[in-house]
């Protein structure tokens, strides 16, 4: 067995934590956003940070109604004094499994240099040199990965960086369905494991992870996962934009995973009807059986009852690692130390 499925497995119970550590910051980071008086909120990450950020950056400008973006560690490293525009007046948010990465602690220095920039931090480990740099430091250790690619520090870090959006729209809906969500996660892993193996358990070449809204950032996290647990060509795209030109590259060696929601439901049922007459092999998730008809589908993955299409992230994501390892599976490979990866960088 893998340390990382044995991650992928022990995630809902690091969620309970990090659910029931976050409620007890509510109070502190609320109190901390309002003394930094900001209009906007700006989130720092690389790769799977990235991507978490990108998410975040949506749910706070949907949920607490301020302006945010998300923008790559290396990026904002690089051009730190171009994008100063962009920083003032902000918060700027910083997760990170090691709190560690290079760009992003350089960045952080680059930014505040001549400038006040309030920052906030989040991490999987205690006392990191980004918590060093940050005026609030949010810690969650027992979601940290050993494992090179991350899993269940990746959830873990979604949801913190979720219920930061929620607490500061006062949100009492979407934390409940988060709450939810991790109460059903142990027996939603147990339900639907096997399932997942079987549907992607075939020769494929190349996977397409496809969600839209809050959820876009989490798919490309699935993307990423794709492609370094199991070496394979993967990449993620926003529901109904895969007709845009990716639609070309899906056939019968294809594995799409599509988050689908009860909302323009004609229009997704005919492009998961799309997917399948180009051959590709799809397994949707829905929180809801009639967004996902099985005729439709090579799987249907329904939730035990409705979420809040954020919460749903947090089911979701167990569809692409499981695939991911499925395929390093057959191939032969070591989930836990793919070639060429480290757990984090150092430049």
């Amino acid at each position: 067995m893998s340390l990382t499925y044995q991650e992928i497995k022990q995630q809902y119970a690091a969620l309970q934590q990090t659910f029931d550590y976050m409620q007890s910051k509510r109070d502190a980071i609320v109190s901390f956003v309002r003394a930094s008086a900001v209009s906007s909120f700006v989130f720092a990450g690389c790769g799977s940070s990235y991507c978490l950020s990108e998410s975040a950056a949506f749910s706070v400008r949907l949920r607490a109604g301020l302006p945010s973006i998300a923008l790559a560690g290396g990026d904002l490293m690089l051009n730190a004094d171009a994008y100063a525009p962009l920083l003032a007046n902000a918060l700027l948010v910083a997760p990170s499994r090691s709190g560690s990465t290079s760009e992003v602690v350089e960045a952080l220095r680059l930014v505040r240099k001549d400038r006040k920039v309030p920052v906030l931090a989040l991490s999987c480990v205690e006392g990191s040199p980004l918590a060093g740099v940050a005026d609030f430091s949010l810690e969650l250790p027992w979601a940290f990965d050993h494992s090179v690619c991350q899993t269940r520090t990746v959830v873990n870090l979604y949801v913190a960086n979720l219920l930061i959006a929620a607490y500061l729209g006062d949100d009492e809906a979407l934390i409940a369905d988060i709450g939810k969500a991790i109460g059903q996660g142990e027996a939603y892993m147990a339900r639907f494991e096997q399932d997942i193996r079987q549907a992607a358990g075939f020769e494929w070449t190349n996977a397409v992870v496809l969600a839209d809204g809050e959820l876009y950032g989490l798919a490309s996290e699935g993307a990423i996962a794709l492609t370094e647990i199991a070496k394979m060509q993967a990449h993620s795209h926003r529901l109904l934009d895969v007709r845009h030109g990716p639609m070309v590259t899906v056939d019968a060696e294809t594995l799409v995973i599509a988050a689908v929601t009860g909302s323009g439901t004609t229009h997704q049922h005919n492009l998961l009807r799309d997917l399948k007459g180009r051959g590709a092999r799809v397994i949707a998730f829905a929180d809801r059986a009639e967004a996902a008809p099985a005729e439709l589908t090579d799987l249907s993955i329904v939730t035990e009852s409705p979420l809040d299409v954020a919460a749903q992230g947090i089911p979701f994501i167990f569809i692409p690692q499981i695939a991911a390892l499925v395929a390093a599976e057959r191939k032969g490979t070591n989930p836990d130390q793919p070639d060429g990866l480290v757990a984090w960088v150092k430049l």
